[in-house]
């Protein structure tokens, strides 16, 4: 192989690209690398380009690392592109917790289900259709890894109208469940054999293993012992499901009609309406602390992830064989998952490829919750591949914690005011409003 080409789209995204370059440039066979960055911002797009500089210098690299306005030259010959863009940034993710607020309908994150993730998916898709298509034309053999938000909508989408086949969507969450859980239980995590599945921040724990022997029995009564772990989503959704869920509470909450839209539930559970808007100030803090450093000579503090792209890369490019979590078409995985969904299960990565595991059915109360999940997701995809607004509405209707706080006709009212708010944001033919 040539020199590889690794593309991120979005490279603005300044923290999170420093995290993965500093993962890249951590594998010694990478050190050589061309890294190609790419945002429409420039002094974010600068700053990255500075941080990529002072990552390779400090650990002692030689990457080539370029900066590009232009996406198709960024995509040249890529081998990878890594996708981490968010459209409409803060301004955009306000408008999603704002507009839904007032309203009457809560929400903790708003990045993948729920009102917040069907505009946030359907102001992606119209950039992700032309990032497929440069892909296609300039990289055709190269992986897009997706690190983008709503993922399973995403990358359903990418998909469906691309025509792309070496795409996965890559989460921290099944990884980082198992880092929390183990240190929970005071288990090494090195020592614990697991395999989760199910639907990208609704997959479910099904093993959970330290030599040979079943930890949920541990779990249970730790849980049985302890009144705060109680007061967690997800592990009330635990004792009630019988599968521990891998994502947060503060995400778990947002996909289900059962919390969110009660007053008593927020308050045993601790809730945090509207918390995502802390994190972006924080992002937002962060970017201009590294400006900042950068632009004094000041060190810049950064730590690697243990993010998955880069062990994908490193496994594809030297075929060290390992196993990631991938989300990916449910081409025959989950035997009780719809077909066209997005699903999340164990990856096999090496000099092949990404190879999704089989899993067969999961448990039938799992799967009723991640049906739900996909069946809504399938419907904000098919809005934006038919050009149905009424789509739209129904994709809001179908999801459960939206339901759960509105009756039907304040939203499609509320989805109008979201059309209005996103603007030119959106693909033209879903601009309508007043449709009934």
């Amino acid at each position: 192989m040539s020199t590889t080409k690794i593309a991120f789209i979005g490279a603005g995204s300044v923290v999170f690209t420093q995290g993965l370059l500093t993962d890249l440039f951590a594998f010694a066979e990478l050190r050589d690398i061309h890294v190609a960055l790419h945002d429409i911002d420039p002094e974010r797009l600068a700053t990255a380009h500075g941080a990529a500089r002072h990552i390779a210098a400090r650990s002692g690299t030689t990457p080539r690392v370029t900066a590009h306005a232009d996406r198709r030259e960024a995509l040249a010959g890529a081998h990878f592109v890594i996708n981490i863009v968010q459209v409409g940034m803060g301004e955009s993710t306000r408008t999603d917790f704002d507009v839904p607020a007032r309203h009457g309908v809560r929400q903790t994150i708003g990045d993948t289900l729920g009102i917040g993730g069907i505009f946030r998916a359907l102001r992606t898709f119209p950039l992700l259709k032309a990032l497929g298509a440069d892909i296609a034309e300039l990289c055709p053999d190269a992986w897009l890894l997706n690190y983008t938000n709503p993922m399973a909508m995403n990358v359903q989408y990418l998909t469906a109208a691309t025509g792309l086949t070496r795409v996965v969507g890559l989460c921290h969450s099944v990884y980082w469940t198992l880092r929390d859980l183990s240190d929970l239980l005071d288990v090494p995590y090195q020592e614990v054999t697991y395999r989760a599945a199910g639907v990208n921040h609704q997959a479910w724990l099904l093993r959970f293993e330290h030599n040979g022997a079943d930890l949920y029995p541990r779990l249970d009564e730790l849980i049985a012992a302890e009144p705060q772990l109680r007061r967690r989503v997800r592990v009330d959704m635990y004792r009630r499901l019988g599968y521990y869920p891998t994502e947060t509470s503060e995400h778990s909450a947002e996909y289900v009609p059962w919390y969110l839209h009660h007053d008593s539930e927020i308050e045993r559970l601790r809730l945090p309406v509207g918390a995502y808007l802390g994190i972006v100030d924080e992002n937002v803090a962060l970017y201009e602390k590294t400006r900042d450093a950068l632009a004094t000579g000041s060190p810049l503090d950064v730590e690697g992830t243990m993010e998955y792209a880069p062990q994908v890369i490193h496994s594809i490019v030297t075929g060290t064989p390992r196993t990631i979590y991938g989300n990916v078409p449910n081409h025959g995985l989950i035997d009780n998952l719809p077909a066209t969904g997005t699903v999340e299960v164990p990856c096999l990565v090496d000099a092949s490829g990404v190879q999704p595991t089989r899993i067969g059915a999961l448990p039938a109360q799992c799967a009723a919750l991640n049906r739900g999940y996909l069946s809504m997701n399938d419907l904000v995809v098919r809005a934006a591949l038919e050009d149905d607004p009424r789509s739209v509405r129904q994709a809001a209707m179908a999801d459960p914690a939206t339901a759960a706080a509105l009756p039907v006709e304040r939203i499609w009212e509320l989805c109008d005011d979201m059309v209005r708010a996103h603007g030119e944001l959106l693909q033209p033919s879903l601009r309508a409003t007043g449709l009934l």
